[in-house]
């Protein structure tokens, strides 16, 4: 094993992935990951707690909240939360083959399905903060975080479809506009 390569962090995830398509979430082990990086267990753990964490490393939530936060104070929450999507599609854009190995594994464990949801309501609550620190009323921060989750939920699931190739983007858009039609009725 080499004493130091670059980008750790990313091969990790990529050998975890990997691990977890061929034998299973459950029947993977830490030692199988770092081995299959060419890196230590030690290492393994100064870049996620668990083996959960490489699934559920949070990185799309910070830009979220992050974009959302950093959108002009004259953006309506909508706006400002259609902001923070698209910040968050251009990160997706760039790893979607991860992202949908990602997935698969969520699919096939249903524990990872819990935590994925566990996620999603995170995500809703700090996005409300997020607009009530941007001064919106709390029922309407509360009401705009959720539907910008129900919007990165659809936009998501249309998008890791193998078939699909708008990207994110696009797809919010889209379910913007879709969203808005049944509303509207």
């Amino acid at each position: 094993m080499s004493r130091w390569q670059p980008n750790a962090r990313g091969r990790l995830r990529q050998a975890a992935l990997e691990l977890y398509g061929e034998n299973g979430f459950d029947q993977t082990t830490v030692a199988q990951i770092a081995e299959r990086a060419g890196l230590t267990e030690r290492t393994f753990y100064r870049h996620f707690t668990d083996k959960r964490e490489v699934v559920f490393s949070g990185e799309v939530q910070r830009v979220l909240v992050s974009a959302l936060a950093d959108a002009p104070v004259s953006m309506t929450p909508i706006e400002a939360v259609t902001a923070a999507l698209d910040a968050a599609g251009a990160v997706l854009d760039e790893r979607r083959d991860m992202t949908r190995r990602r997935q698969a594994v969520i699919a096939a464990n249903p524990r990872l399905q819990q935590q994925e949801q566990i996620k999603y309501a995170t995500l809703a609550a700090d996005l409300a903060e997020a607009l009530r620190g941007r001064g919106v009323e709390p029922s309407s921060a509360g009401l705009a975080a959720d539907a910008g989750v129900a919007v990165f939920r659809t936009a998501f699931e249309r998008w890791i479809d193998e078939a699909e190739e708008r990207d994110f983007g696009r797809l919010v858009r889209d379910t913007l506009e879709e969203l808005a039609a049944v509303i509207s009725g």
